[in-house]
């Protein structure tokens, strides 16, 4: 078993137009800052989980946290260069949301990017409270693909200096409504318009078989005809950009005036969350582990008891002359972590349960592998 999905995934190079916020997020380079489970929960393709619905907490990538100190430790053991704050609804936990805008840039200072993403049209007023903390862009999702109530919102949060644009899942049902939202779009003060793959998840899986969508792959959570419909959605504005014919319909349109992306659902999870996984790996790997090509966490282990440890890694380390600073005692789990070479090595000349095991980068260190290499079970 692998922590990542096991198939290949290619490069995507950010494009020139591409905004900042998906920049680094394609690096791997963001901190998601969950800020809050609380939302409307009007959108019936939500795919949060059971276990952060409707519950007001934070996480910051894996991580549950209770303070934004917290938040910056976990920032700093993936080496972020940003966050983007999600929920829920950011919109509602405001203050929290504004509170750790400031605290991450009093931490890592103003080149640190952070976007946020909402369904709600706030009061315009509030636009110049997230310029002044700190924040850099911003991303309008619209409720039931209506864009008019947000117009006002979207326009004070540009004039306030906030990169502001539209994320939306690409709906295969809604596709007139997503081609009028181009149209409607020309009248918005917005950079871009990012559409991603519908996903089918646990969280949505019923109401999403209710619409009549299935899988388009039996490797990908992406519905199906949801990634036609992004690619003409895009070829249309990529079409306008440059006076050439639709390929659709063959009318040539006027340019539409911001920048449209398309990311898949294969490229969100394989890709962007195995470079956020590489990175952190790479920032907190102990002397004893090695990181996989899967962005995984892979060593030995010797289990004890905790009143044995100590001599049985004074023994490891005289019969392998392994120093010690590349041993660890797990007291949790009861084992002694070694380089794998070592376990493979002494697996059949002691008298205790050795074996491989594989874990993810993340503060909770998820397993997802164990092999034994001896018949000595605990």
């Amino acid at each position: 078993m692998s922590a990542i999905p096991q198939f290949s995934v290619e490069t995507e190079v950010a494009d020139l137009a591409d905004c900042e916020g998906c920049i680094q997020c394609q690096m791997g380079s963001k901190l998601v800052l969950f800020i809050t489970g609380n939302c409307h929960w009007r959108c019936d393709y939500c795919p949060l989980s059971e276990t952060r619905r409707d519950i007001d907490f934070m996480y910051a990538n894996e991580r549950p946290c209770e303070s934004f100190d917290e938040v910056i430790e976990e920032a700093r053991a993936m080496r972020a260069t940003g966050a983007g704050i999600t929920g829920g609804d950011p919109l509602m936990a405001k203050d929290r949301s504004l509170e750790g805008i400031r605290a991450l840039k009093e931490e890592f200072g103003p080149e640190f990017h952070i976007h946020m993403y909402t369904s709600i049209p706030f009061r315009p007023e509030w636009a110049s409270d997230f310029a002044d903390a700190g924040l850099d862009e911003i991303r309008f999702h619209f409720l039931d693909l209506e864009s008019e109530q947000y117009e006002d919102t979207i326009s004070a949060c540009s004039e306030a200096g906030i990169l502001t644009g539209v994320e939306l899942p690409c709906e295969p049902d809604k596709g007139a409504e997503l081609m009028q939202i181009l149209e409607d779009l020309r009248e918005f003060d917005v950079s871009f318009l990012n559409l991603n793959e519908l996903e089918i998840t646990v969280g949505n899986h019923d109401n999403m078989e209710l619409r009549g969508f299935n899988l388009s792959t039996e490797i990908t959570a992406g519905a199906e005809g949801s990634s036609e419909l992004a690619q003409s959605l895009r070829d249309r504005v990529m079409a306008a950009s440059i006076g050439a014919k639709d390929p659709m319909d063959g009318e040539v349109r006027e340019p539409y005036g911001f920048h449209l992306k398309y990311c898949t659902s294969v490229y969100k999870d394989a890709g962007q969350m195995r470079r956020r996984f590489m990175r952190r790996g790479e920032a907190t790997i102990a002397p004893h582990e090695s990181l996989s090509e899967d962005a995984t966490l892979v060593f030995g282990a010797v289990y004890s008891k905790p009143e044995d440890h100590s001599n049985w890694i004074d023994d490891i380390s005289e019969f392998t002359e392994l120093p010690r600073r590349f041993m660890h005692y797990d007291q949790e789990e009861g084992r002694i972590e070694v380089p794998v070479p070592i376990a493979e090595l002494i697996s059949e000349e002691v008298d205790a349960p050795v074996a491989v095991i594989e874990v993810t980068p993340t503060f909770d260190r998820t397993e997802v592998m164990l092999v034994w290499l001896n018949e000595h079970r605990p």
